[in-house]
């Protein structure tokens, strides 16, 4: 399986050693700065990384330039923890070959070197190709660290599912860490923190709980968040589907179960960017509990309410797979423009029948690689673990479907 971001090789040269750390190489006075950046409110050091490195361990060489340049320039921030930063914070972006140095290997420690195989646990959201693809990128990574992967996968998205199987891989009592895809923001919150009590490190994957912010949002006990940014997705997908219908006419959201952190915030992305188009209108939301049954049967229900329906964002697998069924059902293909957010392989063939416009993938294989890798590092004493990994994501249009760099990000069963 390719990997996809730079890190990601970065890591498979460090996981014959079971470790990596970044550390500082910037002395007070050997810094330089290939540029500046002011911090905005959303910044993470991590996605600042990302955006002038393409690797989310560079967040590190972004923090002991400025450190190394504020001794002596008061106008640069001084960084204390890499997982606090303020807006206005001016930031130091080192050169990129600076930054690449920086990324340097520690000794393994004793622990890794006894030779015992660490067992990493792998809890899904519910059994779909996005998951699917997320095991298969765990799978890589616990292949080029030489750990066992340990996986669990719901058969239906609801805590009361989870929780007993979430129950039942900390009573293993052999995991050495543990990351999953809550169900539901605030009902998970509970049994993870009785398995964060037990000694296990957690880090959530995909969906979030309280509101994601572990280093200062009223839920702090997990390492890391690793996932996309859910508001930009559905901002990106609205916006695509508002210029598709020309910039007027009646919307309608499929959405999956309430309370789940990813597609809450899409819906919450979609209606903020809608609200930018004053000629657009709002046809309604409906929730089809992660069923492609229920969400074909709502939107057949909402197509023979509203006529004249221009749109449909679908906020995940399921909820766009029945959509745009029931959009092919009635015959409408074309006419009620579809933006599918998760790019199955079921989505693609809908885009290149001309039922769906534009499909918006995540990366799931970068997050189960980067959970392990994570998780890894954790283990062997790195302390500066991100709160905050954002993965990205790929727009896929009949345009560029074929193109073998962005037909990598497809899901698959």
């Amino acid at each position: 399986m390719k990997k996809v971001i730079n890190l990601l090789s970065i890591i498979v040269v460090l996981a014959s050693m079971l470790a990596l750390k970044p550390v500082a190489s910037f002395a007070q006075g050997d810094a330089t700065c290939e540029s500046d950046i002011v911090v905005q409110s959303d910044d993470s050091l991590s996605k600042i990384a990302e955006k002038f490195f393409g690797n989310v361990l560079a967040y590190q060489a972004i923090a002991d330039a400025t450190n190394a340049i504020a001794a002596t320039d008061s106008s640069y921030a001084k960084i204390d923890d890499v997982n606090v930063i303020e807006a206005g914070w001016k930031l130091c972006i080192p050169p990129a070959a600076a930054a690449e140095a920086s990324l340097t290997t520690a000794p393994a420690p004793a622990a890794a070197a006894t030779g015992a195989k660490r067992k990493i646990g792998f809890l899904a959201g519910v059994q779909d190709p996005f998951y699917f693809t997320m095991q298969r990128g765990a799978e890589q990574a616990a292949a080029d660290f030489g750990v066992e992967l340990v996986t669990q996968i719901p058969e239906n998205w609801n805590a009361t599912v989870q929780t007993p199987m979430l129950d039942a891989m900390v009573a293993r009592g052999d995991l050495d860490f543990l990351f999953l895809a809550p169900v539901d923001k605030e009902a998970m919150i509970a049994p993870l923190q009785k398995a964060a009590d037990s000694g296990l490190p957690i880090i959530t994957n995909d969906t979030f709980i309280g509101d994601g912010d572990y280093a200062n949002g009223p839920v702090k006990f997990p390492i890391s968040y690793i996932g996309s940014d859910n508001v930009l997705g559905g901002k990106i997908g609205c916006e695509a589907l508002a210029e598709a219908i020309g910039g007027k006419g009646k919307v309608y959201i499929q959405n999956t179960v309430p309370g789940v952190s990813t597609t809450d915030q899409r819906e919450e992305g979609c209606k903020e960017a809608l609200a930018e188009y004053p000629d657009i209108e709002l046809a309604g939301v409906d929730y089809n509990q992660d069923d492609p049954s229920t969400a074909q049967a709502q939107t057949l229900a909402t197509l023979q309410r509203v006529p004249d329906l221009a749109g449909i964002f679908g906020t995940n697998v399921f909820s766009a797979q029945g959509a745009g069924q029931a959009v092919v059902n009635q015959g409408l293909s074309g006419k009620v423009k579809v933006v599918a957010f998760d790019a199955t392989e079921f989505a693609i063939e809908q885009l290149r029948a001309g039922t769906v416009d534009l499909v918006i993938a995540q990366k799931p294989a970068d997050m189960g690689y980067l959970a392990v890798a994570m998780a890894m590092a954790y283990l062997d004493g790195v302390s500066s673990i991100p709160v905050r990994i954002p993965t990205g994501y790929q727009v896929i249009t009949k345009d560029n479907v074929d193109d073998p760099a962005v037909a990598q990000f497809i899901y698959t069963k």
